[in-house]
């Protein structure tokens, strides 16, 4: 997912016929806790963060996670009402999160994580997508979507995966992490990626339901080109970044984006439009610093903004952001458990 770039290689993005003016942005009412408000029902979910800066407070500590801890950490999760979790990467940097004939295993403390995580997601009632790469250099985007060698291991990767791990309950769909990212609409090597991920993934496992979390969302151009390129596009969830971490766009304001989007989706008539919030901050400077949490306010006033136009809020994401105090798989930064307290005092609110 390359606001993750993870999070660092966007260039310039198009002028967006959905961008609010300044005067508009300064008279925008303050959030309040609202019943209406869509609550979190998912997040995005990883074994090691791909850009080390960025997660400094998660990923010394989860290569000696048991499989205990990990097993405990989704039921930490569950208990906050989420029903859905993203993976990121089965594999990264020439290594596998499971044991794999295709590539080494990384060395962590629990052999099997995606094992242990799905194992505890069948009993949690949850649903995982599950990615299908990174098996390749995932900062060489084109490379990862375009070269047919990678293809092929990307391909191999998926039936490893589902032979191993497809008969479990929670194994929901796949995941698609490579993007260019949007730049006024989807581009054809984006199509032509996604469309082929689903060629596999429905050939594997027909009844997956399949993902995709786009980046650039306030560069998108809603107009025929657009639709047309939605019509196109073989997935069954966009969930779009609302990009408020990465400090493209502010709290409040990303709503007239989804509220384009929407009418988008209605006209193309094919895939559900879901959102990828992000609940981070930096803690210095934009992608060459840790992540960290934002405020509940912020998270608030996010949420009520988006909630009338998408099906669903995920978020990026939960581990490392928001801990329940206590828990035996205490990761992250100092402040996730107040997150996770002061979320979980709201959520009691809406009931």
């Amino acid at each position: 997912m390359k606001r993750r770039n993870f999070l660092k290689t966007f260039g310039a993005s198009a002028t967006s016929l959905l961008l609010l003016n300044n005067s508009v942005a300064s008279s925008h009412p303050e959030s309040k806790i609202n019943p209406v408000i869509k609550p979190i029902k998912g997040s995005w979910f990883e074994f090691q963060h791909v850009f080390a800066p960025e997660g400094k407070y998660w990923n010394p500590v989860l290569p000696k996670f048991t499989e205990e801890q990990w097993k405990a950490k989704i039921k930490e999760i569950s208990e906050t009402g989420m029903e859905y979790l993203v993976l990121m990467a089965v594999a990264y940097d020439g290594k596998t999160y499971y044991p794999s004939k295709l590539k080494p295993r990384h060395e962590y403390a629990c052999i099997d994580p995606l094992e242990a995580v799905l194992s505890a997601a069948d009993e949690c009632n949850m649903k995982f997508f599950v990615s299908n790469d990174f098996w390749s250099d995932w900062q060489n985007v084109k490379k990862m979507m375009t070269d047919p060698e990678v293809a092929k291991l990307r391909e191999k990767g998926m039936e490893e995966v589902a032979e191993k791990y497809a008969h479990h309950k929670s194994f929901y769909g796949w995941y698609y992490p490579n993007e260019t990212g949007l730049s006024n609409s989807f581009d054809d090597i984006t199509i032509n990626y996604v469309n082929n991920c689903t060629r596999i993934a429905k050939r594997l496992t027909p009844r997956s339901i399949n993902l995709i979390a786009p980046y650039g969302t306030k560069s998108v151009r809603i107009d025929s080109e657009y639709i047309s390129q939605l019509e196109k596009l073989d997935i069954d969830i966009v969930a779009y970044q609302d990009e408020i971490g990465v400090r493209k766009t502010k709290a409040g304001f990303a709503g007239k984006y989804y509220e384009g989007l929407n009418k988008a989706h209605a006209k193309a008539g094919r895939s559900r439009l879901w959102a990828d919030m992000e609940i981070f901050e930096f803690e210095g400077d934009v992608y060459k610093s840790a992540l960290i949490p934002a405020s509940i306010d912020r998270i608030l006033k996010q949420m009520e903004d988006i909630s009338p136009f998408v099906e669903n809020i995920l978020v990026y994401q939960y581990l490392g952001i928001m801990n329940k105090p206590g828990s035996i798989a205490s990761v992250g930064h100092p402040d996730s458990g107040k997150l996770y307290t002061d979320y979980m005092n709201w959520l009691k609110t809406q009931k």
